[in-house]
């Protein structure tokens, strides 16, 4: 079983800004590990720290068989254009064809405080956007064209009457997703 629930979409956590992570100590290596756990459960390749209920800014990952955490993640350049099929732990069950840059450059920090300064493509830049889009208080959903948005309203009032899970009545407003 994995450690920590999942926040889903109407959970007020997840439309909230992160704060900084200011210190490292033995209760964040703790909820890493168990972020870890819950992620490889769900199962997912990035887990934000505030879909388990937490409001720091980092987020775990694991693409490739490369897992690690990114702490204080900031986007400082970003390139091109790409679409690509995304779901989102989150918004369970659903997925829709996103678009993103196609190239960014990442700064943050490891457990240890060594700095990152990444260069990221294709896949590795679609997981970071998306957990750092977490970060920021922002859902894949936000991120849909009109006709996706008449696709996830349906949708999403079928996940609602399928779970009672904390899914509010969706409203879909041109380029945001407001849950009342």
């Amino acid at each position: 079983m994995a450690p920590h629930s999942i926040r889903t979409i109407g959970d007020p956590v997840l439309k909230q800004k992160t704060v900084e992570v200011t210190k490292v100590d033995g209760a964040l290596v703790k909820l890493v590990d168990d972020m870890f756990a819950t992620m490889y459960d769900a199962p997912g390749v990035g887990l934000a720290a505030n879909q388990v209920g937490v409001q720091q800014r980092f987020f775990v990952y694991d693409y490739d068989d490369r897992p690690g955490v990114v702490i204080n993640p900031v986007i400082v350049e970003s390139r091109g254009e790409a679409e690509f099929t995304e779901g989102c732990l989150s918004v369970p069950g659903l997925s829709w064809e996103i678009v993103r840059p196609a190239e960014i450059h990442v700064k943050g920090y490891d457990l240890d405080g060594n700095e990152l300064d990444l260069e990221l493509d294709d896949y590795a830049a679609r997981v970071f956007q998306h957990e750092i889009d977490h970060l920021e208080g922002r859902l894949l959903v936000e991120h849909l064209t009109d006709e996706q948005r008449k696709e996830a309203r349906k949708a999403l009032r079928e996940l609602r009457m399928r779970d009672a899970g904390p899914l509010p009545e969706p409203e879909l407003a041109v380029g945001r997703l407001r849950l009342r």
